[in-house]
This record gives C-alpha cells, sequence and structure tokens, in this order.
C-alpha cells in the first residue's frame, strides 16, 4: 500500500464550503498520487473555529464545543471522500463533547462507509489546564482490508505500554500537534521507538506553521512521517520517508504488509515476540511483568 501523512496548516474559513474545498483538494492530491491510507494530524480540525464568531476564537471551551457540535458533519464530509477515491482517511483530530466533558478524539474513515474512533488518553499538561481535555479509552484496534491498524494521538505515543496493548496492529498512526522542535521530535521519537517495540509502521503526520486566531494551536512545528523498525525489509535508519519540517504537504511511502509478518517472524531481532523477557520495572514499585496482558482492547466490530 501507499501511506500518505501531512503536514498541514491551519486556514481561516468563511464558510463551510471554503473548507469544504481544501479537505477535498488535500484529499484528491493525495489519491492521485496513488496513496491508499491519508493521515491527517491532531488537532488539525480546530480550524473550524473560524466558521464561528471572535467570542468563539478567544473561549477554548466555546471552541471546543462549536467544533464538537460541526463533527457529524465533517465525518460525512470524510467519507464521501473516502469512497470517492477509494481511499481510507484518518481524519484530523478535534474536541468531541461526551458526557459534557471535552475529549480528543480522531475518526478513521473506510472507503466501504464504516468510521471507527480513538480517543487520546493522556493529555499534555496544557490540555489538562487550562483547556479542561479529559483522557479517555480504552485502546482499540481496527481490522480494515488495509491491515490492522491502532492510533496513538500525539503524547499517547510517548508511552510504551500503550502501543504495546495494541501489538497486534501492523500499521501505528500517530497524529501530532506541537508548538516546538523538541515537541516534533519528542513525537517523532515515541514514533519510531513504538515501530522498533511492536516490530509495526509508525505514521506521523504534523499541523504546521502559525495560527494566531486559537491559542491552543497558534505555533506548530513538525513534518510528515514514516517509520519503520531497523531491520530486513526496511531501511536500516528505519525511517521510510520524512518531509521537511515546518513545510506543508504530503510524505510518501510505500509499505508491504508482508514485510512486517517476515520482520516479526525472521527478522534480525525479535523486540515483539520477546517483549515479556524484561526483568521487573523498579525495586522500589513491584509491577508484573504480564500486567500489561490486562489492558482489555474494546470489542470493536471490524472497520
Amino acid at each position: 500500500m501507499k501511506i500518505a501523512a501531512a503536514a498541514y496548516p491551519l486556514d481561516v474559513f468563511t464558510d463551510w464550503a471554503a473548507y469544504e474545498a481544501k479537505l477535498s483538494a488535500w484529499v484528491a492530491e493525495a489519491a492521485g498520487q496513488g496513496a491508499d491510507l491519508l493521515v491527517f494530524p491532531e488537532y488539525g480540525a480546530m480550524e473550524l473555529a473560524s466558521l464561528s464568531e471572535e467570542a468563539v476564537w478567544t473561549d477554548l471551551q466555546a471552541a471546543s464545543r462549536f467544533i464538537s457540535d460541526l463533527m457529524p458533519e465533517v465525518n460525512a464530509l470524510h467519507l464521501r471522500l473516502a469512497a470517492e477515491h477509494g481511499v481510507h482517511i484518518l481524519g484530523a483530530s478535534g474536541p468531541v463533547l461526551e458526557g459534557g466533558q471535552i475529549v480528543n478524539r480522531a475518526h478513521l474513515h473506510t472507503p466501504d462507509g464504516q468510521t471507527g474512533f480513538q480517543d487520546k488518553l493522556i493529555m499534555t499538561l496544557w490540555e489538562r489546564a487550562p483547556w479542561g481535555v479529559v483522557g479517555q479509552g480504552p485502546l482499540k484496534v481496527f481490522e480494515t482490508a488495509l491491515g490492522r491498524i491502532a492510533i496513538n494521538i500525539c503524547y499517547d505515543s510517548e508511552f510504551p505500554l500503550l502501543a504495546r496493548a495494541q501489538s497486534e496492529a501492523e500499521i501505528l498512526l500517530v497524529p501530532s500537534c506541537t508548538e516546538a522542535l523538541e515537541g516534533y521530535w519528542r513525537v517523532r521519537i515515541g514514533a519510531m521507538a513504538r515501530a522498533l517495540e511492536g516490530q509495526c509502521v509508525a505514521v506521523m503526520s504534523s499541523v504546521v506553521g502559525v495560527y494566531p486566531l486559537l491559542e491552543a494551536v497558534d505555533v506548530n512545528c513538525g513534518t510528515g512521517g514514516i517509520f519503520g523498525p531497523p531491520d530486513r525489509g526496511f531501511p536500516p535508519t528505519g525511517v521510510l520517508a520524512e518531509g521537511v519540517l515546518d513545510a506543508p504537504g504530503w510524505t510518501y511511502a510505500e509499505v508491504d504488509t508482508q514485510a512486517i509478518a517476515e520482520a516479526r517472524a525472521a527478522g534480525n531481532v525479535r523486540n515483539r515476540a520477546h517483549w515479556a523477557e524484561q526483568p521487573a520495572v523498579t525495586p522500589s514499585e513491584s509491577v508484573p511483568l504480564g500486567a500489561i496482558q490486562s489492558l482489555k482492547l474494546s470489542a470493536e466490530r471490524p472497520i
């Protein structure tokens, strides 16, 4: 398959048609290059707040409610584009209100009309306060025509036990939004480490550029990247493709899921298979090595 990872700039829209035109152009460009899976970044949906008014732009909770109300229309547009171009799309994540609380949710859409979602589990400090975004599980692995896909939203990729609980996945999607170079590298290092440990392909997508309309996403740093385990069947660096830092556009890579299977079964190292051989974590806090097995994935219907 061919994977496309977005370095996505946020725009100001005067109406819904302008947003629809932008998203349609981005999807058409990647599909025109033969991409089968398109990955948009964390909080890319924040640009939808521009369809409201200044009182909403300056109030993160109000902006979150406004965007949450638009998500059904956003998902319908993604599903239409996925069907039209025959592609799978991870839409840009955004705030969704559930039970009176804000969660950070990314939706995965298939060309045959199905949608699943993953919520971010671990919030950054700024998401916790002042924004008030809360973490929410469960972790999921989606069965798709392209293979098993899991999602770690940004900061989640920096915690290895999350991806370990999704280790059946062959492709790990890492939508990201970071304001500084160090943040980009934290997420990139996390994505590459998860690809090493899980012997999978990790796909990082970033918001890029400045967006003074909203404090939450006013400065953004990153690029697209597609990473595999540095082992047989993959580049020795593990880097399948990487974009130019802060330059908007798609980064593409050809990915063979058979290569993932071969690395797991006959690689020069077997990180995924040998995970349980790790010794106790620390002498001060005893954690059974099998504890990760108690993390339950939801009974998600295949998409």
